[in-house]
């Protein structure tokens, strides 16, 4: 069952990867009870039973829970991971809206570097 969800994590990678001009050098692996995709050893999105969740700042994160956007716990009694979203199934399935968000996920993960 973990292992489906590296393979659809490296999925969602792949096509990502594929439309931009210069690969990000993500790296996908087992994490917890699902996988997590990492940029410079840093994890910046995970793919759970919690669900598909973007490491993201602050203003975007209030965007997208405006938009439905959830909480990331990836048990139920784990603490809220406070620099995440757990995104709504129908920006997560919609690779024309995943995409720019997998881009701020990265970037924000590439400068944010205390956690």
């Amino acid at each position: 069952m973990v292992e489906r969800y590296r393979i659809d994590l490296q999925n969602i990678v792949d096509r990502f990867e594929a439309a931009r001009e210069e690969p990000a050098g993500i790296e996908c692996r087992h994490f917890f009870s699902g996988a997590a995709a990492y940029v410079d050893g840093r994890i910046f999105m995970s793919l759970s039973p919690a669900g598909l969740a973007l490491k993201l700042p602050t203003a975007e994160r209030e965007k997208l829970r405006a938009a439905g956007a959830g909480s990331l716990r990836y048990f139920p009694e784990a603490p809220v991971k406070k620099g995440y979203v757990v995104l709504p199934d129908d920006i997560a399935g919609d690779h024309e809206a995943l995409a720019p968000l997998i881009e701020k996920a990265i970037a924000h993960c590439q400068e944010d570097r205390t956690t």
